[in-house]
């Protein structure tokens, strides 16, 4: 028997980030993280005159955080206990939009909240290496998990036999933030994203085979 898969995003789906780099901001650069705006570009702000943060000054920001204040984010709440069950049946893979650099830490970083499975970096939309995976995987089922809702239009252009979810860790961002267009569901809390998931693959263990391949 084939194998479900998860492929599932890092930040604000497994581990808190937003809160910390806003920390990290206020603490080191005195700059204002406003999580109810869409995006970075409108949501930093400097504090002495409000002007907004550059955008050429984003990425050198969050390449900074990543580089020396990983230790500062935590453990989404029932994440591991999720992923622990869903190992029992599945694989699993945590696609995370960071640069290859990061990816020894990232590792380390998730091992030490006792989640070890294959880390894969990406840079950009999510859905070819989506596909890519499940064309390695041929699993009996896929599961995306991610908080941004273009990576969900991404894997529904490239992967559209994958399920999607979409999920926001953070509540201070997730009641900002609609549920994603190209998502199946959108739930923010792993005690509940685990029995759809599980429901996801016992679904295609029952299904005709030239069922599981269709679009969702």
């Amino acid at each position: 028997m084939k194998r479900p898969l998860l492929i599932t995003d890092c930040d604000e789906v497994l581990l808190h980030m937003v809160t910390p780099f806003g920390q990290w901001l206020d603490e080191a650069h005195d700059i204002d993280f406003a999580m109810d705006r869409p995006d970075f570009v409108d949501a930093l702000t400097h504090r002495r005159d409000s002007r907004p943060v550059q955008t050429e000054h984003i990425w050198p920001l969050l390449d900074a955080f990543f580089t020396t204040e990983m230790h500062r984010q935590t453990l989404v709440p029932h994440a591991q206990h999720a992923l622990a069950t869903i190992a029992e049946v599945a694989d699993i893979v945590v696609l995370t939009n960071l640069t290859d650099q990061f990816h020894a830490g990232r590792v380390a970083q998730l091992e030490a909240v006792g989640i070890r499975h294959r880390v894969q970096c990406n840079q950009g939309g999510k859905g070819r290496p989506v596909a890519d995976l499940v064309a390695e995987y041929d699993p009996s089922a896929t599961v995306f998990v991610d908080d941004l809702a273009q990576h969900h239009h991404s894997v529904a252009e490239h992967a559209p036999a994958v399920w999607r979810l979409h999920m926001i860790a953070e509540p201070q961002v997730a009641r900002h933030r609609p549920p994603a267009a190209a998502a199946h569901a959108r739930i923010d809390d792993w005690s509940d994203a685990l029995p759809w998931i599980l429901a996801r693959f016992a679904e295609a263990e029952t299904a005709p085979v030239e069922d599981r391949a269709g679009n969702r």
